[in-house]
């Protein structure tokens, strides 16, 4: 990702972690140069009482949103409001959403229709489809963990490997997901294979977030994408060489 990248952080307060704030915006940072950041909210309600120190602290403005009527949320209009029109100002390459809300699926939908990078940050629980919606959906849980595999819900047991990438077997790993994994790196592999029969790891990363941009290893217990693929011998073969000075990683199906 270009790091000149011009960014719009946009939060949802109602439907975020206070605690992971930081933790957000230091990983948003990694994709480029943090322009805008808003929280959205009505700041009068209870819940948000404890969220006035922190916007201070990392200078992030807010906007006052009341509730017009009982039960009804008018913030979510306000920062759509808001997307939109910064959208045509034309000054912004990438729009950061930061909520579980799966009501800024259509909003997320229209802004990369338009071109702009799109980065949803919420709960495992968001629904799929805000998750699908963006471009990167990172996950509030592991943001500020020094020790990701060890705290992931994802249970893994890296002894267990299937000879068959079409076979399915009642494992933690399927429970959890892994068989949506190793079919696209299946895909994967079939598409981007050398002639001596091995596709990089890379390319085959970059597939897996294009078609689940929520994928991370470490929601599997792994640190990188070739660990996962090494805990398989029996599905996957790995072989590491250099090629102009950079380290390639590939691998091919068995």
């Amino acid at each position: 990702m270009d790091n000149t990248l011009k960014i719009a952080v946009m939060i949802d307060a109602d439907n975020t972690q206070l605690a992971k704030l930081e933790s957000v915006l230091q990983e948003i940072n990694s994709y480029g140069r943090i322009v805008v950041k808003k929280a959205y909210g009505n700041w009068k309600k209870q819940n948000l009482k404890n969220w006035e120190d922190e916007v201070k602290r990392l200078a992030i403005g807010t906007v006052q949103q009341f509730d017009y009527v009982a039960g009804k949320n008018a913030t979510d209009i306000s920062l759509v409001i808001d997307a939109m029109d910064m959208l045509h100002r034309d000054r912004y390459d990438c729009f950061a959403l930061v909520s579980s809300d799966s009501d800024f699926t259509p909003l997320a939908i229209r802004l990369r229709e338009s071109g702009a990078f799109i980065i949803g940050v919420g709960e495992t629980k968001t629904p799929e489809a805000f998750k699908n919606s963006c471009d990167e959906f990172i996950h509030l849980e592991y943001l500020g963990k020094e020790d990701f595999s060890k705290n992931s819900v994802v249970k893994t047991s890296k002894q267990k490997s299937l000879k068959n990438i079409n076979e399915v077997e009642d494992t933690d790993d399927f429970e959890y997901g892994l068989d949506e994994i190793h079919n696209l790196l299946w895909i994967a592999y079939e598409k981007f294979q050398d002639d001596e029969g091995y596709s990089n790891v890379a390319s085959a990363g970059s597939y897996i977030k294009r078609a689940k941009p929520d994928f991370n290893p470490k929601l599997y217990g792994f640190d990188k994408l070739p660990d996962l693929i090494e805990a398989y011998p029996d599905r996957y073969e790995i072989k590491r060489y250099k090629n102009k000075r950079t380290n390639i990683v590939a691998y091919r199906c068995l």
